[in-house]
């Protein structure tokens, strides 16, 4: 099955089944804080092709115009409801849209926003001769990142020079391996992370990831 194919049937399932579930969210964000239900953030995707990715509002209304554009755990633009949706990956959902308009794959390197983008422009060059995706091997393998970010003293300066670094490989090894077969493990692989977090779902991809 062509990866197109596979995406959009995917992601028409997925949103079917999941528009109940779509309004219940929606109703808790406007009762937690003002502001839209959605938010849109623009990203880098394929061939350097600028995008909007859609993602449940997680944070007060123009907390970008506030604060950097990397968030850390314990943020406190980070609203009841978004603390939950984050921590879940709901937040992530509305990208299945994103996927129906051809912006996003379900399973692709995550997008990244410019300012990034231009730091390791070569390697882009590279990782964005695929459509970015919902989900990758680095959403498995840094699924706490946030946490991780908490920790560290200057949390953009340890992104920029230690974490993204260590994404962008995994990126381009994904690149290098694509498959639909891939695409099935690293999205079960997420599925069970979110469910069981401790659960050693290491084992599902590419050899050579876990030391990175």
């Amino acid at each position: 099955m062509p990866k197109r194919l596979f995406d959009i049937t995917l992601s028409l399932i997925g949103l079917t089944f999941m528009l109940p579930l779509f309004a219940i969210i929606a109703i808790l964000i406007k009762i937690d804080s003002q502001g839209p239900v959605f938010y849109k953030h623009r990203r880098v995707g394929k061939n350097f092709k600028p995008f909007g990715v859609y993602k449940f509002r997680t944070m007060v209304k123009d907390a970008d115009k506030i604060g950097p554009q990397i968030t850390s755990g314990g943020d406190p633009r980070i609203t009841k409801i978004g603390r939950f949706l984050r921590k879940s990956k709901i937040d992530e959902l509305p990208q299945l849209i994103n996927v129906l308009k051809g912006d996003m794959s379900l399973v692709g390197p995550r997008p990244e926003v410019e300012k990034y983008v231009n730091l390791y422009k070569k390697d882009y060059q590279e990782i964005l001769k695929v459509r970015p995706g919902i989900t990758d091997i680095s959403s498995v393998i840094y699924r706490d990142e946030e946490a991780v970010l908490k920790e560290q003293p200057n949390p953009d300066e340890y992104y920029k020079n230690i974490l993204l670094p260590r994404k962008i490989q995994l990126a381009k090894k994904y690149v290098k391996n694509q498959s639909i077969l891939l695409d099935l493990k690293i999205i079960l692989a997420t599925i069970l992370k979110v469910i069981f977090p401790n659960h050693p779902v290491t084992s599902l991809m590419p050899e050579d990831t876990t030391n990175l």
